[in-house]
């Protein structure tokens, strides 16, 4: 048996600091990830993430568990001293990095070598699909 709880404002036990369901559905990551590039090339830890591809030195392509609309914002952050973007140093037009499917990142150094990162992370803010 499934059930729902429908209701519109959250609040802590005393009965404040009362905060909107709505601002808590959009201010939550719909995705996020810890992935290696380096060594074992896996996702260490994530939430809606179904595979990370490495698709050549420093170029990873996340897929998502659930369709994401697109247009939603990335975060990340990467080890190494280096730049983890979405397609930066990339050959593709900037628009094929985000899809409603996955999205694509790069790890490069300031002199815009493309390296492999042994710790990558990022959040993905949006609406599921």
């Amino acid at each position: 048996m499934t059930s729902e709880l429908r209701v519109n404002t959250l609040k802590d036990a005393s009965g404040n600091n009362s905060v909107a369901t709505s601002v808590v559905f959009n201010g939550t990551a719909k995705a996020w990830g810890s992935y290696q590039m380096k060594s074992s090339n896996a996702i260490n830890d994530s939430y809606n993430v179904s595979s990370q591809t490495d698709t050549a030195t420093g170029h990873s392509t996340i897929a998502w568990t659930s369709s994401m609309q697109t247009g939603y914002a990335v975060g990340n952050i990467c080890s190494d001293q280096c730049h983890l973007c979405a397609n930066q140093g990339s050959s593709e037009a900037f628009n094929t990095a985000f899809t409603s499917a996955s999205a694509k990142f790069s790890a490069t150094t300031d002199a815009g070598t493309d390296i492999d990162s042994n710790v990558n992370g990022f959040a993905i803010f949006g609406d599921l699909a």
